[in-house]
């Protein structure tokens, strides 16, 4: 049964958050059972501190065992100080008082377990007919992997939703995959995601991607249950608990409301403010992704991030060998592309949007600039316009609405769209 409180006009408080915790878990039946939490990483806005506290206030002495995982994705590994800041206490060697937290590392094979497989034809059926072949559904042994002994008896996921560029939504079992999950179906995902276009499924809520990620998250056999959250800038406004799609689905509800701002007409120019929560190219193009499908043919988003000084630590070497481009340029060439890892091919298309590739040339629908720590050279290079960032000054851009010009103080997480496609 879900267990909600949201409240569209105000923030929460935490005593509505701790009722609504409170009866969640009861109801969830955890005592003497062994409980791992699935998180988010600090690349999303959500008061992770605050419910760190209430899972070990209220589910510490109760259950046999509290451990935490961290659905980084392919995000890098947190370190301790790291960990500290995103629950709020100090972390040290990986625990914190009774409790460890893991990094989720999809880079260690030795960490996977393969929970099922999706043949082609299903993979056909779910992808619309766009893709077709087998995909092994690794994913992170905590969760309880087939014919091991499990260490865990029951899976909280706890983490907000968002529109997103992939999945249409984030949260739910996005937490699981990709959150949690191995390369193959974490690759798999991202490019369906890509062959469809962000612009197309930013904010839809039923995808292909996402009944892909369902389908891959059914072979989890452990109970579950989800804690979806909805933010409203930085303010929490919502909490919904119950099985991890009834939840998932009442959060789309409320952030549909109040994390999509609908627009007259499409701006020619933005400039996208980076939070420094998102500390390289990888997680700062979300500065387009939420704003791309706001933006008139032949405009422009300029991400400004002066703190961002790399690509990715992770992907950068291969991003920065195939350079960004619209998906029918990957396409048009395939013989050439299709061995690279599709999960850089399709964080490529997304970021660089929208736009042919006929006769050999190129056309994105807009440009995208860097005005962050990236050189001009290497912007160049990877086929991004480049913007020295002491020279933007935010205030510049504000008010000038009228002129077909848009300042996105905090991007990132709210999606822009004209009204016309509501």
């Amino acid at each position: 049964m879900l267990v909600s409180a949201n409240n569209t006009a105000d923030r929460l408080t935490e005593a509505e958050v701790r009722t609504t915790v409170e009866k969640s878990l009861a109801q969830a039946d955890l005592e003497g059972k062994r409980v791992l939490v699935v998180i988010p990483d600090g690349t999303r806005t959500v008061p992770v501190p605050l419910f760190f506290r209430l899972f070990q206030e209220l589910l510490e002495k109760p259950v046999a065992k509290l451990d935490y995982l961290v659905a980084l994705g392919t995000h890098p590994p947190m370190d301790d100080a790291a960990l500290g800041r995103l629950v709020g206490v100090p972390v040290t060697d990986g625990r914190a008082g009774t409790s460890q937290i893991f990094n989720h590392r999809w880079d260690l094979p030795e960490t996977f377990a393969t929970f099922g497989v999706l043949p082609a034809t299903e993979v056909e059926e779910l992808s619309g007919g766009r893709l077709s072949l087998e995909v092994e559904i690794r994913l992170n042994r905590l969760l309880g992997a087939p014919e091991e002994k499990s260490e865990y008896d029951h899976l909280l996921v706890c983490g907000p939703v968002f529109p997103h560029e992939v999945a249409g939504f984030s949260g739910g079992n996005k937490y699981f995959v990709p959150g949690v999950a191995g390369p193959e179906i974490i690759n798999l995902t991202h490019w369906l995601g890509a062959l469809l276009t962000s612009k197309d499924i930013i904010g839809v809520v039923d995808t292909p991607v996402r009944r892909m990620i369902n389908q891959s998250a059914s072979f989890i056999s452990t109970p579950a249950t989800c804690i979806a959250l909805v933010m409203h800038g930085e303010a929490l406004h919502g909490v919904f608990c119950g099985t991890v799609d009834e939840a998932w689905r009442a959060a789309t509800k409320l952030s549909a409301e109040l994390d999509i701002v609908y627009v007259e007409t499409p701006f020619r120019r933005v400039l996208s403010v980076m939070p420094e929560m998102y500390d390289d190219l990888w997680t700062a193009a979300k500065g387009m992704y939420k704003l791309e499908p706001a933006i008139a043919d032949g405009g422009e988003v300029v991400i400004y991030a002066p703190h961002v000084s790399e690509v990715s630590p992770v992907h950068g070497e291969l991003i920065e060998e195939v350079g960004y481009h619209v998906r029918d340029y990957f396409l048009e060439q395939w013989d050439r592309f299709r061995d690279y890892p599709w999960g850089v091919l399709a964080h490529s298309t997304h970021l660089r949007g929208a736009g042919t590739y006929e006769g050999g040339i190129e056309r994105p629908r807009i440009q995208v600039t860097l005005a962050t720590g990236i050189p001009r050279e290497k912007c160049t290079a990877i086929g991004l316009g480049y913007m020295d960032p002491a020279t933007v000054d935010p205030g510049d851009w504000a008010g000038r609405e009228d002129e077909g010009v848009l300042l996105v103080e905090r991007a990132g997480e709210m999606l822009y769209r004209t009204k016309h496609d509501r």
